[in-house]
């Protein structure tokens, strides 16, 4: 199994409240917007991530990077993801959510897996698309 800093460095994708990523020339607010949803938003992107992640564990096993429980009750899946920086393994790939973001960033996700999160992060409302490090390669 790669280890966390192996997996940093493999292809990213992001589960997100944007559709796609905002071009650095954008004629909108990005930064005022994003501000307004870390202050006023979080909470319930939070609870879109959870979600997202709970029902996840019903079609693979996860667990948090912190211990070796593989599929930890949900309560403490909901727990530890709202109190900080996790690192959840779902097979070979890795799940990081960090709390002062609105964002997942997922590593080294395989094709169906990636099939199963688009689906998945619809149903919250959510997005996923490619991470920056892919955008030139497939774009």
């Amino acid at each position: 199994m790669k280890s966390i800093d192996e997996l940093l460095q493999t292809p990213c994708w992001i589960v997100d409240i944007l559709p796609k990523r905002v071009p650095a020339d954008s004629p909108g607010q990005y930064f005022a917007v994003e501000r307004y949803f870390l202050d006023h938003q979080l909470s319930l992107i939070r609870q879109k991530h959870i979600h997202f992640l709970l029902k996840l564990n019903c079609y693979r096993a996860l667990s948090l990077e912190d211990g070796p429980e593989i599929n930890p009750p949900p309560e403490k899946i909901a727990e530890v993801l709202q109190s900080g920086t996790v690192n959840l393994r779902v097979g070979e790939a890795l799940i990081v959510s960090e709390t002062d973001l609105t964002y997942l960033t997922v590593f080294n996700a395989e094709e169906e897996l990636l099939r199963l999160l688009d689906a998945l992060a619809s149903a919250e409302g959510l997005f996923l698309w490619k991470g920056a490090d892919q955008e030139n390669k497939d774009g």
